[in-house]
């Protein structure tokens, strides 16, 4: 277990090498984030209007009206479009770096927008998925609950890689979500430990952030250190998920095509995808 977390963070530094060569790729999630903000601005006087934030309001767990789960709908397609669009630009553009290229933010938006389609269809499939999810769990007991979170897990380790499959590949989100899971029966050790090694280093460090903020001393200067604290935490936030997106890309490629990204070790590869006995 020790060997593999090492082995994960190791391809997380590699990632970071990536990064460090093309820090322009910052770029797509932080559009990514101001876009998620609008959204939720948009979306939310229409969820005030028809109720739908009655129940958060009151702490009660009740059903949303029926144009509330249609609105709600509509908000998921778009905020899943949204965050597969600018993670599909920053993935086509790692991949461009991998194959020796000096990728540009124009070139990722560009990727992205070849796969508009696709994108948009994956988009509804996912919001398809998390509305029923929220439908059932809306609807039974705390047992019930946890297993619609385990689907809920299972259903975001499948579909990791479907970005890089839409980005590599001519098919359609249905295929992009088979292959992501076929690969996951590969990789899944790596796949998981990676994701986890990297959330608990980024946690970490956030956390370490807050309690500088909150033994600063006085009154003023926790504030200021609050504010550097919110900034660096939202800097950490874009940095990881930069990484989030060259790594899928680096397991992608390699588990597609054989081949390692520049300063990736081929022997890790190597190891991530041998067949789990």
């Amino acid at each position: 277990m020790f060997e593999r977390l090492s082995r994960s963070w190791a391809l997380v530094k590699a990632s970071g090498g990536v990064l460090k060569q093309d820090r322009q790729l910052l770029v797509f999630p932080l559009i990514s984030a101001l876009a998620t903000v609008a959204l939720v601005v948009a979306f939310a006087l229409p969820a005030l209007g028809l109720g739908c934030l009655d129940g958060l309001q009151r702490g009660q767990d009740r059903a949303l009206p029926m144009a509330g789960y249609g609105l709600a709908f509509l908000f998921y397609v778009s905020l899943y479009f949204v965050i597969f669009f600018f993670n599909a630009a920053l993935i086509g553009a790692a991949l461009i770096r991998f194959d020796g290229g000096t990728p540009t933010v124009a070139d990722g938006l560009r990727i992205a927008n070849s796969k508009f389609g696709q994108i948009l269809g994956y988009a509804v499939i996912a919001a398809t998925v998390g509305m029923v999810l929220r439908m059932i769990q809306e609807r039974v007991g705390f047992i019930g609950r946890l297993v619609v979170g385990l689907l809920g897990v299972g259903w975001t380790l499948a579909s990791y890689l479907v970005v890089p499959v839409l980005v590599s590949r001519d098919v359609g989100p249905v295929e992009a979500v088979k292959e992501s899971a076929a690969i996951l029966k590969k990789t899944w050790g790596e796949n998981i430990a990676g994701q986890v090694g990297m959330n608990a280093a980024f946690v970490l460090m956030q956390l370490l952030l807050l309690a500088l903020a909150v033994a600063s001393g006085s009154g003023a200067m926790i504030g200021l250190c609050l504010l550097a604290v919110i900034a660096a935490v939202a800097l950490l936030a874009l940095i990881q998920t930069a990484l989030s997106g060259i790594y899928a890309a680096a397991l992608y490629r390699f588990a597609s095509t054989g081949q390692t990204g520049p300063g990736f070790d081929s022997a890790a590869l190597q190891q991530a995808f041998t067949p789990k006995t």
